[in-house]
């Protein structure tokens, strides 16, 4: 099939991208590595010991900075519709997130252990039509959200992509009902272009 222009040119920009290079040099799965180091750095959310899960993990960049940080004593339970490469430390379903089957093979997964984070950075596959993509996309942070709510420890911690514009207002709202401490955080390694941000709630009410 032959590349469009679009393409060729996201193809240009992916492989001049500084935290691309960078990820190759340092031995990351991906990019979005950085990402989640500097959301960490600001609100220090892995600690050594932790349980985390990571919800849309493939190919794996923010299971291995969890992993890392968290160490031997902690686990790391990731998840994505796609396959992914193993990692140590990382225990993996590979599952679509939206059914019933998958979620429960989660939440055995977890053999009644509590959470003490969770990652998501799911999103759904463009259409290139704004306003169903946006839906999409926070339909996602929505059932991560519920996830989170129902699993996590009193006083656990939430990391989630959302997409500005549609219902963002509206989940930052739930966000800050759930959570004592909300943050928006849009990372250095975030391209401009997209509208992408990081919510981070902090302290499980």
């Amino acid at each position: 099939m032959k590349r469009t222009k679009t393409s060729k040119a996201w193809m240009q920009q992916h492989v001049n991208d500084p935290y691309v290079q960078q990820a190759k040099h340092l031995g990351y799965r991906a990019r979005s590595a950085f990402k989640l180091l500097e959301i960490d750095a600001k609100d220090h959310l892995l600690k050594p010991g932790m349980l985390v899960v990571d919800l849309g993990a493939t190919p794996g960049g923010w299971s291995q900075i969890a992993a890392q940080k968290v160490g031997e004593r902690g686990r790391v339970i990731a998840l994505d519709l796609l396959e992914m490469v193993g990692l140590p430390g990382v225990s993996f379903i590979q599952g679509d997130f939206t059914e019933d089957a998958t979620l429960a093979t989660l939440v055995d997964k977890l053999a009644g252990q509590q959470v003490d984070l969770v990652i998501s950075d799911m999103a759904p596959n463009i259409s290139g039509i704004v306003l169903a993509d946006q839906a999409r996309g926070f339909y996602l942070a929505e059932l991560a959200l519920d996830f989170a709510v129902k699993h996590l420890k009193p006083g656990g911690a939430f990391l989630v992509k959302a997409f500005q514009g549609g219902d963002f207002d509206a989940y930052l709202k739930i966000l800050r009902t759930r959570f004592k401490h909300v943050s928006i955080r849009k990372p250095e390694a975030s391209r401009s272009k997209s509208s992408e941000v990081y919510l981070v709630g902090k302290d499980l009410k």
